[in-house]
């Protein structure tokens, strides 16, 4: 199979759980002993969060486009970022390399579309919801984003790096959260895009009455369907 590069720290939570989802996906298409072959470059995430609320994004855009370059001289034969908000970076990190890009919300969009849904409502963290790069993207299939109120995106954004970025679940938090999808879905939302990494510690299929896509699992997966496919 091919090499995939993972990008990753941000947090090392869901780095973790990237990494256990793109083993368990080799196991099920391969069986047997199989694992993935992959590399994985950890940053320090203290020193991105610090950057991205000074809204320095040309020093992330450089962090990011030096992560990918080591991932490819390591071997890497795709480059997946492990983190949504940090795919503002992805024009520097395609330019910087010779191997492909794995945008998480290209391959979130071809989820949705596979379901038929036309109208989603996206979380994440404010840059995520209230900046372009990622619902460009989806508007290119078709699909019609909403995102949540002012005041729902600032709760949905500090619990994010208040306490999910820590490993921190909190049940009012999820409540917190199921109130606002509940809301979008009174908006005509048909489905949710859970758009970070993190979000899934907290949120589930389980909790909310529309379809769920967890990007972390949608990216992760798609990334091994490619390392097998192209092998």
């Amino acid at each position: 199979m091919k090499t995939i590069g993972l990008i990753a720290g941000m947090s090392w939570q869901s780095s973790v759980v990237y990494y256990e989802l793109i083993n368990r996906k080799v196991k099920e298409v391969l069986g047997g002993f199989h694992s993935c072959k992959n590399v994985m470059l950890t940053v320090d995430f203290a020193e991105i969060e610090k950057l991205q609320h000074e809204n320095n994004w040309e020093a992330l855009d450089n962090m990011m486009a030096t992560a990918a370059m080591q991932l490819e001289k390591a071997g890497a034969d795709i480059i997946i970022l492990c983190t949504n908000t940090m795919h503002l970076c992805s024009e520097a990190i395609k330019k910087a390399i010779t191997i492909p890009f794995l945008h998480i919300a290209e391959a979130t969009a071809q989820k949705i579309k596979k379901q038929k849904i036309r109208k989603v409502a996206l979380l994440g963290t404010k840059f995520t919801m209230e900046k372009d790069f990622y619902k460009e993207i989806l508007r290119q299939h078709h699909i019609e984003v909403i995102i949540p109120t002012e005041e729902e995106r600032t709760k949905i954004h500090t619990i994010i790096y208040g306490e999910l970025v820590h490993g921190t679940i909190k049940d009012n938090s999820r409540e917190i959260y199921k109130t606002i999808i509940k809301n979008l879905e009174n908006r005509c939302a048909e489905g949710v895009i859970l758009g970070c990494t993190e979000i899934p510690l907290l949120i589930s299929d389980t909790d909310v009455d529309i379809p769920v896509f967890d990007t972390t699992t949608i990216h992760a997966e798609s990334a091994v369907l490619w390392a097998l496919k192209n092998s």
